[in-house]
């Protein structure tokens, strides 16, 4: 990833609070079949390793494994919000015109080498734990345990499991630190205005005067 500096995150508990609040990861490997990606949940054991380690799981019909197995570097990309900065957002505009659109963003990207698994008992781990993190806060919230052991064992055996220990974790925190406080503002007031929840998300996690 291209890293200004100015971008950085380079402290570990907010990296991995940008891991946590990603609902859904793109695994990205090379391998026998070239390039490949899978768009997965996946979950974060920060205590396992200097920067923690990711759990997750692909279907078996999924030939992406196998690079995994395979000992394939693995990259997986965390997205986090994102908007469209108009350059009619920025004071600078009526100075001097010297403007340009731009994208502000948040990303984590995660390197290292996985190793796959498909003992029952771990992969009905990561599905229970996994299923219990997104149906919280809901009214009736679904559990493995509603569904028959019988059907459980027959869905676990169509998939595979993934543990990938963090070599290396890279995060972007893109929200205009490079233009003036004016500018800053102007940016952060245009994406509160708009009527999308994308650009809200981001106008939220920018720096305030």
């Amino acid at each position: 990833m291209y890293l200004p500096k100015a971008f950085a995150i380079d402290d570990l508990s907010q990296l991995h609070e940008l891991i946590l609040a990603t609902r859904l990861a793109i695994v990205v490997t090379h391998g026998e079949h070239g390039l490949q990606a899978s768009h997965v949940p996946v979950l974060l054991h920060r205590e396992q390793g200097p920067n923690g380690t990711l759990y997750g799981h692909l279907a078996k019909a999924n030939p992406q494994w196998k690079d995994l197995r395979d000992g394939a570097e693995a990259l997986v990309i965390f997205p986090g919000a994102d908007a469209y900065v108009s350059p009619g957002f920025y004071p600078s505009k009526a100075e001097h015109g010297k403007v340009v659109p731009t994208w502000n963003y948040v990303a984590v990207h995660a390197y290292g080498n996985a190793e796959t698994f498909s003992d029952g008992g771990r992969l009905l781990d990561i599905v229970s734990t996994l299923t219990n993190r997104h149906e919280a806060g809901r009214a009736q919230p679904w559990s493995v345990d509603d569904a028959p052991a019988d059907y459980i064992d027959g869905m676990l055996k169509a998939i595979v499991g993934f543990a990938i220990p963090i070599d290396r974790l890279e995060g972007k925190r893109k929200l205009s630190q490079n233009r003036s406080t004016a500018d800053i503002a102007g940016v952060r007031e245009g994406l509160s205005a708009s009527p999308d929840l994308y650009d809200q998300a981001l106008a939220h996690l920018m720096p305030k005067e």
